[in-house]
């Protein structure tokens, strides 16, 4: 043991003999110039993020105020304007929807209704911060407002439950609420709002929910079209149209959506025939899915524009061909 010690101090004593003295000097102080930089490097980095947030994020050009009490108080809506809509969850499984967006009742519907029964998960639909959780007894029910950086707002009426609180971080697909039927409601399910500047637009312009879908990775928003463009996603994804309720016969609704002016339908109509999507089943994991399907993992999500690392939950509809 003793002759060990004596050969490794030896070693040492050897190697900073030969080492130059400024070298020597620099290991001395090492310790304590990498732990006031890395100080400094944090400041750094945080001012650096901070400033990349507020000039990157799109609701940062669109809004300049926070408040928990107002969910439609109009801003300036700009003529256009690019919503990024990648990193999007379904707010629910549910792909039967049960009430347009527009004229319904001699007022304005704002919204989708989607079918689901009372205490069916729901989702946030993007990353983003809750702005408002309450309760409304001749409208929304128990609601939440989310705010989301690509700069929309969205908007989950009727809840039986809420499971946020104002203010709070949420991430996309994350539980926010229970499916119900509290407020102006006839029936359980789920009132879904999209609204830039406080201005709603109908989600049937995003959100696909017969095929569990975005439309795309981004929507342009046009002051100049947005009227006939809701209209014709409306015909193409609402009640009675492809994808709106589930005991509709799809095939000749294709056929008859073909005939019709809107440039968009064919397309839509051979995707559906096309598509086919599996329902996640309690512990299933990508690989299984992937196998049981005869395609790779990661076609599987490509397609579904998730990661092999994300969480797979019972009754998520993923599409595989």
């Amino acid at each position: 043991m003793l002759k060990t010690l004596k050969k490794t101090f030896l070693m040492a004593f050897a190697l900073t003999a030969v080492m130059p003295a400024a070298a020597q000097d620099l290991i001395a102080n090492q310790a304590p110039i990498d732990r006031k930089m890395r100080a400094v490097d944090s400041i750094q980095l945080n001012q650096l993020l901070e400033s990349e947030v507020t000039v990157t994020s799109p609701a940062a050009q669109l809004y300049d105020d926070w408040n928990n009490q107002y969910v439609g108080r109009q801003t300036t809506l700009p003529d256009s304007f690019l919503i990024d809509l990648r990193g999007f969850a379904m707010p629910s499984p549910s792909r039967q929807i049960t009430s347009n967006f527009g004229a319904r009742w001699g007022r304005q519907h704002k919204g989708l209704d989607i079918k689901l029964n009372t205490g069916d998960t729901i989702y946030a639909a993007f990353t983003g911060k809750v702005r408002i959780v309450r309760y409304e007894a001749k409208g929304f029910g128990k609601y939440v407002v989310i705010r989301h950086p690509n700069g929309l707002e969205t908007i989950y009426g009727h809840m039986s439950k809420q499971l946020v609180t104002e203010n709070q971080e949420v991430r996309a697909g994350e539980p926010i609420g229970l499916g119900g039927s509290t407020g102006r409601s006839t029936g359980s399910h789920l009132h879904f709002e999209t609204r830039l500047c406080g201005t709603a637009l109908n989600p049937a312009l995003m959100f696909d929910f017969y095929n569990q879908d975005v439309v795309g990775d981004y929507y342009m928003f046009r002051k100049s079209t947005y009227n006939q463009e809701s209209i014709a996603a409306t015909r193409l994804r609402g009640v009675g149209g492809i994808g709106g309720t589930d005991n509709t016969d799809y095939a000749q609704l294709a056929q008859q959506q073909t005939q019709q002016p809107t440039t968009m339908q064919p397309a839509r109509a051979n995707t559906q025939r096309s598509s086919s999507y599996h329902k996640v089943k309690r512990g299933e994991t990508l690989y299984a899915i992937a196998r049981q399907h005869g395609i790779t993992v990661d076609a599987l999500c490509r397609m579904n524009r998730i990661t092999k690392r994300t969480v797979l939950k019972p009754g998520q509809i993923l599409k595989y061909n």
